[in-house]
């Protein structure tokens, strides 16, 4: 069964994944990117937890990083690798009375080089497959899963 909402971010990633014009047109109360080495306002995201050990067991296990735990601001966190400079953004587990794991919201894509073998990894460390590997065409692949605290987490492969 397809989601529309899956379908809408597959369109996305594919539009996303597309050159972009040097200069966009301006809408009113938008700010005009004119720095192509701009484009990437995320810089820093946080995906609640329960249980920090089991979710910081989960996302190394299965993504095969090393995350850095410690508190910040009164909260419990682990974040991923950072490499300054480069493009994309970076973010940390979090746990906290403002942070509730859902499946509803925002939803992270993870760049993996093999979706296959990152799904097989999640359910083998207790998540589960919410949207099956999908082809989505010169972009590459996407599926998404739910982590070991109940969140929707996506997937995008490029293609081969």
């Amino acid at each position: 069964m397809m989601r529309a909402g899956v379908i809408s971010a597959g369109a996305l990633l594919v539009a996303a994944c597309q050159p972009a014009p040097a200069k966009a047109p301006a809408r009113e109360g938008t700010p005009v990117v004119t720095d192509p080495a701009a484009i990437n306002p995320v810089v820093h995201f946080e995906i609640p937890v329960t249980d920090m050990d089991r979710a910081v067991r989960f996302y190394e296990a299965v993504f095969g990083v090393k995350l850095d735990r410690r508190e910040t601001d009164g909260y419990d966190m682990a974040f991923f690798p950072r490499a300054d400079g480069r493009p994309g953004a970076s973010g940390a587990l979090a746990k906290g009375d403002v942070y509730k794991p859902t499946r509803d919201g925002a939803i992270l894509y993870f760049d993996v080089p093999d979706i296959d073998a990152v799904i097989a990894r999640a359910q083998t460390q207790g998540g589960a497959v919410l949207y099956p590997k999908k082809d989505i065409g010169e972009a590459g692949f996407v599926a998404e899963i739910a982590d070991s605290e109940g969140n929707r987490i996506a997937l995008a492969q490029a293609a081969e």
